[in-house]
């Protein structure tokens, strides 16, 4: 009989007013991958919290291997082999590889006996690192594999990732699926929170979906479809609803949440006629916050209505080019010329796009303050603020509460209810859909489209390619600093995103 490795039973949360669990389940097997599903806010996060020792509930129990056991901290998860890697990587850039291993561990450090470990798991788990690494200089993925290392050297038995995919080109999801099911097969377990509906039938064995903080379906990965995972996810009617959202064909046989059929009137605006350019570059150069050079000679036009997608892996570049574009930095060098009303979306909209202690009304206020010599909208009425909530699926859509009594994923749609406010000439996104679940990513890109109807030129980088071949009328690749337009062709960004000519 397999043996149940973590199971969290009837577990109950509360934040503030805010029922973030009422009677969620979930039940994990030695030897399985496990996905774990459910809409913004739905408590995947908080739960896998409570499992990990971060969160406290106020009722239910957690037994590892077995045993019921009170976590009271995430040491004490480790000690009984549950490990954590999140979305927003907790590694120490000013440190090794080795140095960030051996972090949290007993003992005396010692350099060389560290860096035999890295190499160790890494052989035998095809994690392969170099342990005198800085732990900054490495790309997205390679922060990904220590964060694992990490974990593994700290015994775990039972891997949990958020959201694990967000920051993988196409070839690093393959293989780290791979690494996954290598690691399960081995005795152990996988819980794989995500909102890719195709990467979690792709790979799990069972999945579990939660909704308003209780457990809805524990399901086989082998015989559910993304229809049925859908509907368990959002209520009946969830399939028309999508298709409602101009996302068509993205359930049955959507890729993650998105169709990748790129040349369907259905997911794209099409390209304007008009010659407007909204955007000019010549030989944009533009350095990263280290002050190395990310952005080298790069020339580009970008028209009114048009929708360009820049794809990149970590470190490539995309990140500063995203923030010239809005006004954040100032180019080293070339020639940039920008429309006057910009809309910036951050992919860090708790650290970047919100005040947290103030609320929700006081932060839609907030619209432009991250230019330079911009000055934020006069506040709305109460009554306003609340429509524009209500208009972009903010829950709970109350003005005066506090942004910080958000999810996450509410917290990316307040942002987005405040850049599209208006008509904005230019719309710069850094993943504007991330964190978000299928319905709500859906209404983005509505947002998105009418924008370009309307006559914005917008901008945006996406960790899906899928979503970008969706999307998007032109796709441009930023690689090691230079940019690239490539053929909407899956292979073609695929292979442009890893430098592969």
């Amino acid at each position: 009989m397999t043996k149940v490795a973590l199971e969290l039973s009837h577990i109950a949360k509360r934040f503030g007013g805010v029922d973030a669990l009422t009677d969620a389940n979930l039940r994990i097997l030695r030897g399985s991958v496990h996905a774990l599903l459910g809409e913004n806010g739905a408590g995947k996060t908080t739960l896998m919290r409570v499992a990990f020792g971060m969160v406290q509930p106020e009722a239910g129990t957690v037994s590892i291997d077995g045993s019921a056991i009170t976590l009271s901290s995430p040491r004490q998860a480790i000690r009984h082999g549950v490990g954590m890697v999140h979305q927003r990587f907790t590694i120490v850039g000013a440190m090794t590889v080795a140095e960030n291993v051996a972090l949290g561990g007993s003992g005396s450090f010692r350099a060389a006996v560290a860096a035999e470990r890295v190499r160790d798991i890494g052989r035998k788990m095809g994690l392969v690192l170099q342990p005198e690494a800085l732990a900054s200089t490495l790309p997205a993925s390679a922060q990904q594999r220590l964060e694992i290392i990490k974990a593994l050297e700290h015994g775990a038995r039972t891997l949990i990732l958020d959201e694990p995919t967000a920051v993988l080109a196409p070839s690093e999801v393959d293989d780290l699926m791979r690494f996954l099911r290598t690691y399960a097969d081995g005795g152990n377990a996988v819980v794989l929170i995500t909102h890719k509906l195709r990467e979690a039938i792709g790979i799990a064995d069972e999945v579990t979906v939660l909704r308003a903080g209780r457990t809805v379906a524990a399901l086989s990965g082998s015989t559910v479809t993304e229809s049925d995972l859908a509907q368990f996810m959002m209520g009946e009617g969830a399939t028309e609803s999508l298709r409602g959202h101009e996302v068509a064909e993205a359930i049955p046989g959507q890729a993650s949440a998105f169709t990748s059929n790129v040349t369907s009137s259905a997911t794209q605006v099409d390209a304007p006629t008009n010659v407007t350019v909204a955007v000019r570059a010549h030989n944009l150069s533009v350095a990263g916050e280290l002050g190395i050079r990310s952005v080298r000679q790069a020339s580009f036009t970008i028209r009114s209505g048009e929708i360009v997608g820049v794809a990149g892996v970590e470190g490539g570049g995309y990140r500063e080019l995203l923030r010239a574009l809005a006004g954040l930095i100032h180019p080293e060098a070339g020639e940039l010329q920008l429309p006057d009303e910009i809309a910036f979306i951050p992919e860090l909209s708790q650290r970047e796009g919100l005040v947290l202690e103030m609320s929700l009304m006081e932060n839609l206020a907030l619209k432009g303050a991250t230019r330079a010599g911009a000055s934020p909208h006069r506040k709305s009425s109460v009554s306003a603020a609340r429509q524009r909530l209500e208009s972009f699926g903010v829950r709970p859509a109350s003005p005066r509460a506090a942004a910080s009594t958000l999810s996450g994923g509410n917290q990316q749609k307040l942002v987005l209810a405040r850049e599209l406010w208006g008509n904005p000439s230019l719309i710069v996104a850094e993943n504007p859909t991330r964190g978000l679940d299928i319905t709500a990513a859906a209404a983005v890109h509505n947002h998105m489209r009418e924008a370009a109807l309307r006559g914005a030129a917008i901008v945006f980088h996406s960790a899906d390619l899928d979503e970008l071949l969706a999307l998007a009328n032109r796709i441009v690749v930023m690689f090691a600093g230079s940019l690239k337009e490539v053929s909407s062709d899956r292979a073609a960004v695929g292979a442009a995103m890893l430098g592969v000519v």
